[in-house]
């Protein structure tokens, strides 16, 4: 694939889904990067209680993964699509009249549940509409997409928040609905004949869930990309809270943080994974993984706001040179009759390292002070580094085996 085809040679439903991935993220993204501050503010209890929210909306987010890929594999992609940006748009709705703990964490874990069915679905979609080759390309773009509402999202949210978390929470629940609506009028259903056409019941589908946790090399992938996905986490949850408690910065300066991380995704996205798709997938990502030990390193030894923007612009190079390659890989280990629960499994890396890490920080700041999650953030960024090289290791000794 060249790049002056690059809009010919892909489909419209791909475009489709690029236009409603800027006006989801647009919405989510303009409370998304505060919610905790929401809660805290509203709740007003200590930060590991406040992560905890995480940890409830990780853990339904774990759960419904699981059960989304059978889902997706025997009824198809679009309905399940639009069932979870619709429902999610209803939880972000309801978030405007909670009030209490428990009022949180019901409505959080409901959207937890409902985030994994279009994100999966997304995912199958893609490997459906593309070739192994023009995967990687695939993502990319769509990430790049995602991150144009990014760049928007939390620069107005800062603004608007200032104001009224209210209107933040239905710009989001707005967004999403949206998207839900364009697929059900537009998007066509991308399961492949043969697999649609396979008769079982969703206990032997759940079943299928073996062959994937037998598959070394994929589940060696996910292990090592829950590493990244766990600093990644601790950064975007807990890095609003420490700056405005620590120093002071508000939320529409923070928010343009999350916008230059945005931006870089948006203009640099595509050019950067081009250039890495010269060299194997797994010294790729190691590379990658690297830039996620720098970046929790520089929030914790800086004291202002250019030091906390220098630590955003180092994380987002890591995310670039990541991201897209650990997606593109997954989708091509997946087998074509298992892509939506492999896929699901590789979605549990957020969810696994959202549940968990955010709580561990606000543990590690309660206890041993505010800057030790982003020591924490380091030593896990170093165990990311360890597994890619890891794997690079053994599948280059597998390699030589069968030559």
């Amino acid at each position: 694939m060249t790049r002056k085809t690059l809009s010919t040679s892909y489909p419209r439903q791909f475009w489709l889904m690029f236009v409603g991935l800027i006006l989801s993220t647009l919405g989510t993204t303009m409370i998304w990067p505060f919610l905790m501050i929401y809660a805290s503010e509203t709740l007003g209890l200590p930060l590991a209680a406040i992560a905890s929210l995480m940890t409830v909306n990780a853990t339904a987010g774990l759960i419904s993964s699981i059960v989304a890929g059978p889902i997706i594999d025997r009824l198809g992609r679009k309905g399940v699509m639009v069932v979870g940006l619709i429902g999610n748009g209803l939880c972000y709705f309801l978030l405007s009249m909670a009030h209490s703990y428990g009022a949180f964490a019901l409505i959080l874990g409901a959207s937890g549940a409902f985030s994994p069915l279009y994100r999966v679905g997304t995912d199958a979609m893609l490997a459906d509409l593309f070739t192994v080759d023009q995967r990687a390309d695939a993502f990319a773009l769509l990430r790049m997409a995602r991150n144009i509402g990014v760049a928007t999202g939390p620069a107005i949210g800062g603004f608007v928040l200032a104001q009224s978390y209210t209107i933040g929470l239905y710009g989001a629940a707005a967004g999403l609905g949206i998207y839900g609506l364009m697929l059900l009028a537009f998007a066509r259903e991308t399961i492949p004949a043969e697999v649609a056409g396979q008769a079982s019941t969703l206990r032997d589908q759940l079943a299928g869930y073996w062959q994937a946790l037998r598959d070394r090399p994929f589940i060696g992938l996910v292990g090592a990309f829950t590493l990244v996905q766990m600093t990644t986490s601790l950064i975007w949850v807990l890095l609003s809270v420490y700056v405005k408690t620590e120093f002071g910065i508000s939320e529409q300066r923070y928010g343009w943080l999350a916008t230059t991380n945005a931006l870089m995704v948006v203009f640099l996205q595509v050019m950067i994974t081009r250039r890495t798709q010269r060299n194997s997938p797994l010294k790729v990502m190691r590379w990658g993984a690297m830039f996620y030990i720098a970046a929790p390193l520089l929030i914790a030894f800086s004291s202002g706001y250019w030091g906390f923007w220098l630590a955003m612009v180092v994380m987002t190079l890591g995310e670039l040179i990541v991201v897209p390659t650990a997606s593109a890989r997954a989708a091509n280990l997946a087998p074509v009759d298992k892509r939506g629960r492999y896929m699901s499994l590789y979605g549990l890396t957020w969810n696994l390292a959202s549940g968990v890490s955010p709580v561990i920080g606000g543990l590690l700041s309660d206890t041993l002070g505010p800057q030790a999650p982003w020591f924490g953030g380091a030593v896990t960024g170093l165990l990311a580094v360890l597994a890619f090289w890891w794997l690079q290791a053994r599948a280059s000794r597998q390699a030589e085996d069968n030559s």
